[in-house]
């Protein structure tokens, strides 16, 4: 198995690594790198939110950032284009944006866990364009086609 390494960026002076919660999780919690002042988030806005943590992924993987269930229930802290991707060969700082849903200022302060990150294989297959696909029983069917009986 290929190693998922981390880089501390000179801003992150005291953040842990990154890692999982339990033995089962299927992802690893993400903290907020801010050593100089919290961030607001006001109601309907997106802010991006910098980890403090370069990475290294593993070949033929992707990282992606997903909301954390608590703030997404809770607080309405929803990661906008979720899952957010981090490409394989993306080497500069993991940063997450967060749209704040709710009605109320919501606070992000250093430390605080922001996001979940799952690790994820990608396939690559060759590209080719063609003047057939193959039949299927839903064919063209569109948004709520497999729902009908």
């Amino acid at each position: 198995m290929h190693a998922l390494k981390f880089k501390r960026l000179p801003q992150n002076v005291d953040l842990p690594l990154p890692a999982y919660a339990t033995a089962g999780a299927a992802g690893m919690d993400l903290r907020a790198c801010l050593l100089d002042s919290a961030v607001v988030i006001l109601p309907n806005k997106i802010a991006i939110i910098p980890t403090g943590f370069a990475v290294e992924l593993p070949p033929s993987t992707e990282m992606q950032i997903r909301p954390r269930s608590g703030l997404a229930v809770r607080h309405a802290m929803l990661v906008p284009n979720s899952p957010g991707t981090v490409d394989q060969d993306y080497r500069g700082e993991i940063r997450v944006a967060l749209l704040n849903a709710g009605s109320e200022a919501f606070t992000i302060s250093h430390g605080e866990r922001i996001a979940q990150a799952v690790i994820a294989a990608v396939l690559r297959p060759n590209i080719e364009e063609t003047s057939d696909l193959s039949a299927t029983t839903r064919g063209e069917g569109g948004f709520g086609s497999t729902g009908r009986t």
